[in-house]
This record gives C-alpha cells, structure tokens and sequence, in this order.
C-alpha cells in the first residue's frame, strides 16, 4: 500500500485529484482491493468531507486495512509529494529569473488540467450505469461549467433526483 500511493504522490501535479484515473486503476483493476462501486463512494465521501482532497487516499487505507491502513496510506500519499514541493519551492525561490523555471512552469499548467479532468472522466465512468445516470452527470458538470454557483447545489440536485427515480423504481 505504501509503495502504490507514494508512487502515485510523486505524479499528482495539481492535487490528490489529479491522480483519481491513476488510482482507481490502480486500487481497482490492477490490485482489486475493492470494486468500482466501492471506490466511488470513497471518493464521494472524502469529496463531500471537510478537509483536503487527498481525504480518498486516507479512506482507501482505513477500508483495507482500519487505523494502520490510513496512517500508512496518509503518510504515504502525503510525504514524498511534501518533500518534493519543498524542494522544489526553493529551488524555484533560488531561480525564478531564469527562462527555464518559466518554461517548466508555464508547462505543468496544461497537465494538471488535463490530469483533473481526466479523473472527472473515470469517476464518471465508474458511477454511471445507465442512461440516467449519464445524463445526471452531464446536468451536474454542465452547471458546474456554466453557472458560478457553489458545486453542492449539483451535488444536491443529483443526489435527490438519483434518490427520486429510485424510489419511483426507476433506474439510477
């Protein structure tokens, strides 16, 4: 466990989401620790959770294996990232005025962007069974995208139109 998500905190340019595709992959296919339905609401938790994003990682680990789990899957995900911006930080500190310190800044932009919105994807994938399902999704991203207003209110809305249509017995 510890080598899966120090690995994975050595890549997460952008946040602990960035690496979602990564570590469903990872969790899911490869080691099958647990399913995708599983993995989901893991996620969904450590979403809706005060705290940092990497909450998921924390919550992986306690469901594997209870406090020594998360201990060893927070320390992990956490350190060598740490260490890494540290580092990183004072070398950028020492040589901000040089031309390649923008270049390499201007670089990891478009990758933390394109890794972001590629765990939107996953997650995506790995939530949505049915039509209505994709179409809930693409409601919630689509006001998320377009509106200004706080991200909870799509997370509201599709979570009483998911307990709604299951109720009426339809699918969701």
């Amino acid at each position: 466990m510890a080598v899966a998500f120090a690995t994975l905190s050595l890549v997460s340019i952008g946040g602990a989401n960035a690496v979602v595709p990564e570590l469903h992959r990872q969790v899911v296919d490869q080691l099958g620790w647990m399913d995708g339905a599983t993995f989901t609401q893991l996620f969904a938790i450590a979403q809706v959770a005060p705290g940092p994003n990497v909450l998921v990682v924390s919550l992986i680990g306690w469901h594997m294996a209870g406090p020594a789990g998360l201990a060893v899957a927070t320390t992990a995900i956490m350190l060598p990232s740490s260490v890494l911006a540290f580092a990183a930080g004072r070398l950028v500190a020492r040589w901000s005025h040089t031309r390649w310190i923008e270049i390499a800044k201007a670089g990891l932009v478009p990758v933390a962007v394109g890794l972001i919105l590629a765990s939107g994807v996953v997650m995506a994938q790995a939530a949505d069974h049915d039509a209505l399902g994709v179409m809930i999704t693409v409601a919630a991203a689509g006001f998320i995208v377009l509106s200004d207003r706080n991200p909870l209110w799509a997370l509201a809305t599709a979570t009483a139109v998911g307990v709604a249509c299951f109720r009426l017995g339809l699918s969701a």
